[in-house]
């Protein structure tokens, strides 16, 4: 029989803690599958991971090869990427009503499913049309975010929530840069084969997406749960259990813990911390319906809109450095020794700091909120988000004003911008829980359509600013410095 806590700033990162007032789990047991909440969290990052395979698939390779292939322009090349993001927005703000309707876990299997028949068409694009069409219906993939963050947010507490929203963010975002790796070795290693250039990009999207993401959608299916309680129908019987049992609650900081054995799991020993005994809103909330007069009441709240702007910013950001870093650096350094390859593989470093990037910035928002509430955590993102747009101007700057910029210190900057970038995204979606609760679907599709509103509009700006090539990266700076002091007057829950 295995029992800890979760107090202090420490993390119970083994054994399952449960919280009796709504069975969502106040530690994060991630290194055992024996369990429902370490099985969803998986899947949850998993899912969102494979998404990248495909979505993300075109960046390494569009630079050269495929550009070459198809006769593209340069203004062609930056139309695909905007088209892209532009699905994702679309999907994203309706997966979030989908996701509070019918649950998160039939939401990823379906979006994971309906991206595989696309991806698997990829190869029949021949202009720069098809390349827009393929693309647009791959950007479903993107919406599988929002089934990631509402389905962790589902099964874990307020004091780990923004831990293990980040950890399945930052997880799944580094399918990015894994997705840069694979498709450029996996191409490289086909004409090695002696298959064409216009063979080999193409034969590339046949043989890495579609599998992985139709596998990772029927383990959902098979594997996963909809909810604590069960089916997602079941969902407001957690809340009327820890209703009926408020008892076992601790009501005060002397109430130091109390033992909860989950029915039908003898082997899991709970305790619930004092810790947990402040009560916030989000402690019984649970996921309603979109109505036409709950939609209005979210959108025209203000807190609505803070970690929405915010991540507009961030990882609006983050999505269009990952669409054209790679034709950044090729512009900048094409050589004999400095190709499409190695480009694709500097330009991966950005999407793979998320593996620790975005769940450190998690992290960081769950310690702050035990001395600081809700208001830490949004004058931490604010801060990280002012220091993204001033490490991106810096840059620019770097880049505009040497003819020839050091590589070296230009990977320096794009690690430091990529820290604070990522890790705001972490501690954004620790903030999100807060905002609207009993609306974390659709909240989390407004978030996460507005981050790839932002996409659009940095893309556009790469688009239409290609040159001096430090140019588009100090005018999106400057757009997350000022935007981020803007919302230092929103205000927010205390707890």
């Amino acid at each position: 029989m295995a029992s800890s806590t979760s107090t202090g700033i420490r993390t119970n990162f083994m054994n399952v803690v449960v919280n009796p007032a709504n069975l969502k789990c106040s530690s994060l047991p991630l290194f055992s599958l024996r369990n429902q909440y370490s099985v969803n969290f998986h899947l949850s990052w998993l899912g969102f991971f494979v998404a990248f395979l495909s979505w993300f698939a075109f960046s390494p390779l569009i630079p050269d090869v495929i550009k070459k292939d198809l006769h593209l322009t340069s203004a062609q090349v930056g139309n695909s990427n905007v088209v892209s993001l532009c699905a994702t927005l679309l999907v994203r703000v309706v997966a979030g009503p989908l996701v509070d309707r019918f649950g998160p876990r039939k939401v990823m299997a379906g979006l994971l499913i309906c991206g595989a028949i696309p991806s698997g068409l990829a190869g029949t694009a021949h202009t720069a049309t098809g390349l827009y069409v393929v693309r647009f219906f791959i950007g479903i993939l993107g919406g599988t975010f929002v089934a990631c963050q509402a389905w962790t947010t589902a099964f874990f507490d307020k004091n780990v929530v923004g831990t293990a929203n980040a950890l399945a963010g930052g997880w799944g975002n580094a399918g990015g840069g894994f997705t840069f790796i694979v498709m450029i070795a996996l191409y490289n290693s086909l004409l090695s084969d002696g298959l064409t250039p216009h063979v080999a990009w193409r034969a590339a999207f046949a043989i890495v997406p579609v599998p992985f993401l139709l596998t990772v959608a029927i383990a959902t299916l098979v594997l996963g749960t909809d909810h604590p309680a069960g089916r997602w129908s079941d969902r407001h019987k957690a809340i009327a259990y820890g209703v009926q049992n408020k008892d076992t609650i601790p009501a005060s900081p002397k109430d130091k813990e109390v033992a909860f054995t989950k029915e039908g799991s003898g082997d899991i020993h709970v305790t619930v911390s004092a810790a947990q005994a402040v009560e916030s809103e989000l402690d019984f909330a649970v996921n309603e319906p979109v109505t036409w007069a709950l939609a209005v009441k979210v959108i025209t709240r203000p807190l609505t809109w803070l970690p929405a702007l915010a991540y507009l910013t961030t990882f609006g950001y983050e999505l269009a450095i990952d669409a054209n870093l790679a034709n950044v650096l090729f512009t900048l350094y094409d050589s004999p020794t400095f190709g499409q390859t190695k480009a694709g593989y500097i330009a991966s470093v950005f999407g793979f700091l998320n593996v620790f990037t975005r769940p450190l910035g998690g992290y960081f928002g769950d310690m702050i909120y035990k001395k600081f509430g809700v208001p830490g955590k949004k004058y931490l993102l604010i801060i990280l988000g002012v220091a993204q747009g001033l490490l991106s101007i810096g840059l620019g700057l770097y880049i505009d004003n040497n003819q020839h910029p050091s590589l070296t210190i230009i990977i320096v900057l794009l690690i430091l911008t990529a820290f604070a970038c990522e890790a705001a995204n972490g501690v954004n979606f620790s903030l999100v829980p807060h905002c609207n609760p009993c609306s974390n679907g659709f909240m989390s599709g407004i978030v996460g359509g507005t981050g790839n509103f932002g996409g659009i509009i940095f893309a556009m700006i790469f688009r239409f600013q290609p040159a001096p090539l430090g140019k588009a990266f100090w005018i999106s700076g400057a757009i997350a410095v000022g935007i981020n002091l803007l919302l230092t007057v929103v205000r927010v829950p205390r707890v």
